[in-house]
């Protein structure tokens, strides 16, 4: 069954432009050949102005058509008479050309109703509108037609949202990228920072000796100058002069993770902390809009690891106390306290040995030799 309209019609038509020409052939009778007359006798033998020759009148002859070549009168018909169809020939011609007729006349007229009822009901003044009409449908367009009528066409594209755009890449941060400077040198720090902070480290120390012999030899011997100086230049930071001053007497501790420090941290070597901080510039270097609400900043100074991915840091600009969690948040409340230093937490930790008190939530304890710090509170 032919089901496209216009294949339909070419059929339909095909038969009737057929029939058309069976019925005008049956019908045609052959011409009569005119005799060719003879050419008239040139007169005068000579020319005279204004009298046509021979050769003029051969010259400005009407030439035949195309159609009157002997091969186009071959294809219409022409030549010796044919026998004309038998009456029941004829009849059954006449039938199937009125039937291709009837055809055709029916498909124009289907054509041409539809084009008016279907058509013509969205032109004009019609208007759409795109918006929500089913639940499940992401959008429509409603089309009204006429008053009361409303025809909805579905499996429209999305409309236009904005918040749909790709977001502009956020900028690198510029501390993790810091421009390299003339030559390391490290800038000592003062006499004074220098004596407070051994006067804890001697605390700690002393402690360490008396109930965890384990943490006393964790701690590592004094830092290069040069090293120090070779990370500030690296990192582009200046360390604090009590940061600088407790690595000058003990670089970190021995064991790579979980040594000796405070809040449970184990305190980094200078090597550490420069690999460290490489590490989560190149984790996270994207400039947020406060560097302290982040999950990194490269103006951070991290010098302890629990081996688990959190740090404690050092806020370069402010100088306190801060800790990264590995699930992404910054705060500068470790253990919910507020530390204002790096000398400011060591005066805290020695206090804890001490006299067995916590530090926020955060409490020490000797055990086996060592140092455990326990979650209180």
């Amino acid at each position: 069954m032919i089901i496209s309209r216009r294949l339909w019609l070419a059929v339909a038509a095909a038969l009737a432009a057929a029939a058309i020409v069976v019925v005008v052939r049956s019908r045609r009778r052959p011409v009569p050949v005119p005799q060719e007359a003879p050419a008239p006798a040139v007169w005068p033998a000579a020319p005279i102005l204004g009298t046509p020759t021979a050769d003029d009148l051969a010259r400005y002859a009407p030439r035949p058509s195309v159609f009157d070549r002997p091969a186009f009168a071959r294809l219409a018909g022409g030549g010796a008479p044919r026998r004309p169809f038998s009456p029941v020939v004829r009849r059954r011609l006449y039938r199937w050309g009125a039937a291709g007729l009837v055809l055709v006349l029916l498909a124009a007229g289907t054509q041409a109703l539809e084009s008016a009822v279907f058509s013509g009901g969205l032109a004009g003044d019609s208007s759409a509108s795109i918006g929500p009409c089913d639940e499940s449908q992401v959008a429509c367009a409603v089309f009204d037609v006429e008053p009361g009528l409303e025809v909805s066409a579905y499996n429209l594209p999305n409309p236009y949202d904005p918040a749909q755009e790709p977001a502009e890449p956020a900028p690198h941060d510029a501390d993790c990228r810091p421009r390299p400077t003339g030559e390391a040198t490290m800038r000592r720090p003062g006499a004074k920072t220098t004596r407070a902070v051994n006067r804890q480290w001697r605390r700690i120390e002393t402690w360490l000796k008396a109930n965890a012999p384990a943490g006393h030899r964790e701690l590592g011997g004094p830092a290069r100058p040069a090293a120090i100086a070779a990370a500030e230049q690296e990192m582009g930071l200046r360390f604090p002069d009590d940061l600088k001053a407790s690595l000058l007497r003990h670089d970190g501790s021995v064991r790579t993770s979980w040594g000796f420090g405070p809040l449970g941290y184990g305190n980094l070597s200078v090597k550490g902390i420069r690999e460290t901080w490489l590490m989560l510039c190149d984790i996270d270097d994207e400039d947020g809009e406060d560097p302290r609400s982040e999950w990194w900043d490269g103006r951070m100074i991290p010098f302890g690891s629990n081996g688990m991915g959190d740090h404690l840091v050092i806020d370069s600009v402010r100088r306190d106390v801060g800790q990264t969690d590995h699930e992404g948040s910054m705060s500068f409340t470790p253990g919910e306290t507020r530390i204002r230093s790096y000398h400011a937490l060591l005066k805290a930790t020695a206090d804890a040995l001490e006299n067995g008190g916590p530090i926020g939530r955060w409490k020490p304890k000797a055990e086996n030799g060592d140092v455990i710090w326990d979650l209180v509170g």
